[in-house]
């Protein structure tokens, strides 16, 4: 059964006017009726609807809004025949264009309801590690190329699939423009499916000046703030094809790793003899070890004794060796130092800049702030307490230590 074609509408008191002032007035008739309806819409059909939906949160209100404005131009769009003496190209290119309107008003609805769903789902507890935004903007993308297709048919008045057939021969170009949008898509899934970036994660990439948290995952660029709060964005191909840091794991294990040295004046190590480790015994800290330091070089002694060795061969104890065993129970001892991970205070290569005594611990916290005020503090006391082991720092000689080198000669 086919529809009956709109005719044109009969004014009678308008029987004696000439065409055009009909079609002009045919015309305001259309535009009044469509307005009205328009109005209804607006004002009566969406505020009832809008009654149930969800206040708060994400709402799909602005998505209802927008395809209210379908109505008033569907009224257009088959009204447009009934104005009388209108001449019928111009009566096709206003269906042609109310066709477009109706286009764009549908495809920027699932727009809207695309980016509704990604809202949606950005409350969900995973949604930091498994974000769907990328995916949204490919299928925005793919609903956009389909929507201009549409309208240029409708506009040329020609099939749809006419102009699908003519994109076979473009292929190429179309890898060609899209393919950084092709790059960025298969990022998005290995970035996703192997859970190697998330929302909120501390990333290093010095290559582009990037150090800072993760604040948006999108199809084409990663958008990273830095602790100077720039904003560096990163195209998301460039995250697979090369490497960054990704501080997740530190966050996750609850510490944080010092790793510094003290660089020592080796000129200032030296034996202890028995007075100065008596005045050690002032540390509580070193009571275990000097005790069983002490037993150890006993036996080791008493057996060059026996074996009638000369006293150079025995072994003594050593500022530095004292101070390492000093540091160990200092970190040991320390309320915000993790106990469960590895702490390593180790002599490294001798420099000429001196005798590098590296500590090796984690904090038990990974906040910045508090994490770089535990670290001063332990060196703070370390380079307090080095004189009482007869210790000293290397530093370079600076202008007043040679002034003051002068002035005593």
């Amino acid at each position: 059964m086919t529809g009956l074609a709109p005719t044109a509408f009969a004014l009678p008191f308008l029987a004696d006017t000439p065409p055009w002032a009909e079609t002009l007035v045919g015309l305001a008739v259309l535009a009044t009726v469509g307005f009205l309806a328009n109005l209804v819409v607006k004002k009566v059909v969406l505020r009832l609807a809008l009654r149930f939906l969800p206040a708060d949160g994400p709402t799909p209100a602005p998505i209802v809004a927008r395809l209210a404005n379908i109505v008033p131009a569907v009224i257009i769009a088959r009204g447009i025949d009934a104005v009388p003496h209108l001449h019928a190209g111009v009566a096709g290119l206003v269906r042609n264009g109310v066709s477009v309107f109706v286009i764009l008003t549908i495809v920027l609805a699932i727009s809207a309801a695309l980016d509704l769903v990604n809202q949606l789902y950005q409350r969900r507890p995973d949604a930091a590690s498994r974000p769907i935004k990328g995916y949204v903007q490919v299928v925005k993308i793919l609903l956009f190329v389909a929507a201009a297709i549409l309208i240029v048919a409708t506009l040329m008045d020609q099939s749809p699939l006419l102009l699908l057939s003519g994109l076979g021969a473009m292929a190429a170009v179309v890898m060609l423009v899209f393919k950084d949008t092709i790059l960025s898509l298969v990022a998005s899934v290995q970035l996703t499916s192997n859970d190697m970036l998330r929302v909120g994660d501390w990333i290093e990439m010095p290559q582009l000046n990037a150090d800072g948290d993760v604040i948006d995952i999108a199809l084409h660029t990663v958008k990273v703030q830095n602790w100077d709060k720039t904003i560096t964005s990163i195209p998301t191909h460039r995250l697979i094809t090369e490497s960054y840091k990704n501080w997740r794991g530190m966050a996750e294990s609850g510490g944080r790793r010092v790793k510094r040295a003290l660089l020592l004046d080796q000129n200032s190590v030296r034996f202890l003899d028995a007075e100065e480790q008596a005045a050690l015994r002032r540390f509580a800290l070193l009571d275990a070890y000097l005790d069983s330091k002490q037993t150890e070089l006993d036996a080791w002694n008493a057996r060059l004794a026996t074996d009638g060795r000369d006293p150079v061969n025995s072994r003594r104890i050593t500022n530095i060796g004292t101070f390492r065993a000093y540091v160990i129970a200092y970190l040991q001892a320390h309320g915000r130092i993790a106990q469960d991970m590895t702490q390593l205070v180790r002599q490294l290569q001798p420099t000429p800049q001196g005798l590098p005594l590296e500590i090796y611990c984690f904090t038990n916290t990974t906040a910045w702030a508090a994490y770089e005020s535990i670290q001063a503090d332990i060196f703070d006391h370390l380079l307090a307490i080095l004189p009482e082991f007869g210790l000293r720092l290397f530093q370079e000689p600076s202008g007043l230590d040679l002034q003051n080198a002068l002035s005593a000669t």
